[in-house]
C-alpha cells in the first residue's frame, strides 16, 4: 500500500531559498500546509557556509544607485544575464535586507548603528552587506527562528526527494525516502519549489558541502525539464589546500593582497583598476595564468598555488570583521593568517546554471517553482558576481513562495489525482536499478574518478581536447557495473543515498562537458583556449539541456533577454 501524504506547497530543500519561500507561503494564509523537506538537518544545509556578504544598495544617499548594481550585474555576466532578471534582483533585494533586519538579523554595523557594507569583486560601490564572516549562517538563523513562528510549516528532516510526480506538464508532488526508516513515500500537493542548490560536487576540489549533490536539478532533467547554461561553473580564486574550504572574497574585501612566488601583487598586471576585486572569473584566470607563468608556490601535497596576504590589516581588524576565515585558517592549514599568508587556489565554488526558469522562477511545469542556485533564471549569466547569491536567493524565494502559495489557494478544494504508475517505476530504478543491483566497482571510486576528471578536464581554463576527453571518460564510468548497495539495512541507509546522488552526478556532469563542448568562445567563466574571444555573433545565447530516451542530452538553444545595455567589450 503506498503511503501518501498531502499538503498545500512543497519545498525540497532547506537552504536560504526554502526557509525564504516558506516565510511568505506561510504567512499568505494560516490554512495552507507546507511541507519543507530536506536531505539534511535544517541548519545543515549548506547555505549557512555563505561567508562574505548580500549585495544590495542601502545608501543611495551616499554615491550608490539601483542603476550601478544592475550594471555591474549585467557586465559581470558577460552581457549573458537576462537583464529583465537582473532589474529585478536589485530592485527587491534592499526591502529584503530590512526585513531580515526587522527578524533580528545581526548584521555588522557602523559605528552609528547603520547596516555596514563592504566592497566585493566587480561592484561599482560597497554593497555587500555583510555578517563579520558567517552571513550565511546567520541570515539561516534569522530565517529559520522565523519559520518556527508558523504553524503551518511542516520540517521533513533527512528526507530523501528521488523524482517528480506530474501529468504531462503539470506538477503532482514527489517520491521521497525517509531516511530514518527507510519507507518510499509519496508526497502530493498542487504547488512545489525546488531549493536544492547547486551542483558543485561534480568537482574533487569544491567548496560546496559533500551533500551539495544535483538530486534536484536531475530529478527535473529526468522529468523532462531543461537545465540551462550548466556549462558556467565558477571557481572561486581562494579556496584553501588541500581542504578547498572558502577564504571569503571579503577577505579581500578588506583589503587582502594576492601574491605570487616574486612577492609581487599580480592582480595590476590583469585588472589594473579594480586588482584582486575585479569579478572572480578574472581573478582565477590570472591565478592560473601566474601559475603556468612559473610563479606559483607549491602547496605539501604538490599542488601548485599562490598566496593570500591578509597580515598588513593587522590583528585586530582580523579578529573584528574576519575571524571565521582566521578560524579555519589555524584548524585546515595550520596558518594564522594575522601572521602570515595562506596558500590558495581557484576552486569550484558555484554553477551560474541550473533549471531553466522565467523572470518569476516558473519552471515549464504548471505548479512547479525553482528557487536559488538550484534555478537558472539567467540572473547571472556566464558569471555571478560575488554576495549577487544570498541575494537571488532571498528575492526568489520570497516571490515563488507568493505564487506558490497563490497557485495553491487556486486549487484548495482540489487534491492531486496522481495515479501509481510513476511511483511505482521510481521504486522500479531506484529499489531495482539501485539498492538490489550488483556489480565489482566500487561506487566510492567511480565518484573520485568522476569528480576528478571534472577537476582536471573542466577547470578554469578549457580546451576542446581535454572536454572530449571528459566527457568520454565520463560516460565510461556510467556504464560500469557501481549501482549496487552493499548494505541492506533499511534505516539511515547512506550508503543507498550515496549511490543515488553518484547516479545524479554522471547525469549532470555529462550536461556540463557537452554544453562547454558546443560553446566554442571564452566568455565569463568558461574560458576556452582553443576559442579565447567572446563571440557575441554565434553564441549570445542560453544553452538547454533536455533529457533523451537515449541517455544522451538533447541541446538547444534559448534567447537572452535584452532591455537596457548593448554588449561592449568588458574591462576592470
Amino acid at each position: 500500500m503506498t503511503e501518501t501524504l498531502s499538503y498545500d506547497i512543497l519545498i525540497v530543500g532547506s537552504g536560504l531559498a526554502g526557509l525564504r519561500a516558506a516565510i511568505t507561503a506561510a504567512s499568505k494564509n494560516k490554512n495552507l500546509k507546507i511541507a519543507v523537506l530536506s536531505k539534511v538537518q535544517v541548519m545543515r544545509s549548506h547555505s549557512v557556509s555563505a561567508e562574505g556578504g548580500t549585495a544590495a544598495v542601502l545608501y543611495e544617499n551616499e554615491g550608490d544607485n539601483i542603476e550601478s548594481h544592475i550594471y555591474d550585474t549585467i557586465k559581470g555576466s558577460d552581457f549573458l544575464a537576462d537583464q529583465d532578471v537582473a532589474e529585478k534582483l536589485v530592485n527587491w533585494i534592499p526591502s529584503e535586507i530590512i526585513q531580515l533586519d526587522r527578524w533580528g538579523m545581526p548584521w555588522s554595523r557602523r559605528d552609528n548603528g547603520r547596516i555596514d557594507q563592504r566592497k566585493f569583486g566587480g561592484y561599482s560601490f560597497p554593497r555587500a552587506t555583510y555578517a563579520q564572516d558567517k552571513v550565511g549562517f546567520y541570515e539561516m538563523q534569522t530565517l529559520y527562528d522565523t519559520c518556527l513562528k508558523y504553524d503551518n510549516i511542516f520540517f521533513f528532516n533527512e528526507w530523501f526527494c528521488t523524482s517528480i510526480l506530474h501529468e504531462g506538464n503539470t506538477f503532482q508532488g514527489f517520491t521521497c525516502i525517509e531516511m530514518k526508516n527507510g519507507n518510499f513515500v509519496k508526497v502530493v500537493a498542487p504547488s512545489g519549489i525546488i531549493c536544492t542548490g547547486g551542483a558543485g560536487r561534480i568537482y574533487s576540489f569544491s567548496t560546496y558541502a559533500y551533500s551539495s549533490t544535483p538530486d534536484g536539478l536531475d530529478m527535473a532533467y529526468r522529468a523532462g525539464m531543461a537545465l540551462k547554461d550548466m556549462e558556467f561553473v565558477q571557481f572561486h580564486p581562494t579556496g584553501i589546500l588541500p581542504s578547498g574550504i572558502l577564504i571569503t572574497e571579503g577577505a579581500r574585501g578588506e583589503g587582502g593582497y594576492l601574491i605570487n612566488s616574486e612577492g609581487e601583487r599580480f592582480m595590476k598586471n590583469y585588472a589594473g583598476e579594480k586588482l584582486e576585486l575585479a569579478p572572480r572569473d578574472v581573478v582565477s584566470r590570472s591565478m592560473i595564468t601566474e601559475i603556468q607563468a612559473g610563479r606559483g608556490f607549491k602547496h605539501v601535497t604538490g599542488a601548485d598555488c599562490l598566496k593570500l596576504d591578509l597580515t598588513h590589516l593587522g590583528a585586530e581588524r582580523i579578529k573584528e570583521k574576519l575571524a571565521g576565515i582566521r578560524e579555519i585558517g589555524i584548524k585546515f592549514s595550520g596558518i594564522d593568517v594575522i601572521d602570515e599568508p595562506i596558500e590558495v587556489r581557484p576552486v569550484c565554488h558555484y554553477m551560474m546554471g541550473g533549471i531553466h526558469s522565467n523572470v518569476d522562477g516558473a519552471t515549464e511545469f504548471d505548479g512547479l517553482w525553482v528557487a536559488g542556485e538550484a534555478s537558472c533564471n539567467s540572473t547571472h549569466g556566464a558569471n555571478r558576481l560575488g554576495a549577487n547569491s544570498t541575494s537571488e536567493c532571498l528575492v526568489w524565494g520570497a516571490i515563488t513562495g507568493e505564487l506558490a502559495a497563490n497557485h495553491a489557494l487556486s486549487k484548495k478544494n482540489s487534491i492531486p489525482s496522481t495515479d501509481d504508475h510513476q511511483f511505482l517505476m521510481e521504486e522500479k530504478r531506484i529499489y531495482d536499478g539501485i539498492f538490489r543491483g550488483r556489480g565489482d566497482s566500487n561506487p566510492y571510486e567511480i565518484r573520485k574518478n568522476l569528480t576528478d576528471t571534472m577537476d582536471e578536464k573542466s577547470y578554469v581554463y578549457r580546451n576542446e581536447n581535454d572536454l572530449i576527453e571528459g566527457l568520454k571518460r565520463i560516460r565510461s564510468l556510467k556504464s560500469l557495473s557501481w549501482k549496487h548497495v552493499d548494505d541492506q539495512a533499511k534505516e539511515y541507509n547512506t550508503n543507498f543515498i550515496n549511490v543515488m546522488e553518484i547516479d545524479s552526478m554522471m547525469r549532470v556532469a555529462e550536461i556540463v562537458l557537452m554544453g562547454a563542448i558546443n560553446r566554442r568562445e571564452s566568455r565569463g567563466a568558461h574560458a576556452r583556449i582553443d576559442y579565447p574571444n567572446r563571440d557575441d555573433n554565434n553564441f549570445l545565447k542560453h544553452t538547454l539541456a533536455y533529457h533523451n530516451s537515449d541517455g544522451e542530452p538533447r541541446m538547444e538553444w534559448h534567447p537572452v533577454v535584452f532591455t537596457r545595455y548593448a554588449p561592449v567589450e568588458r574591462k576592470y
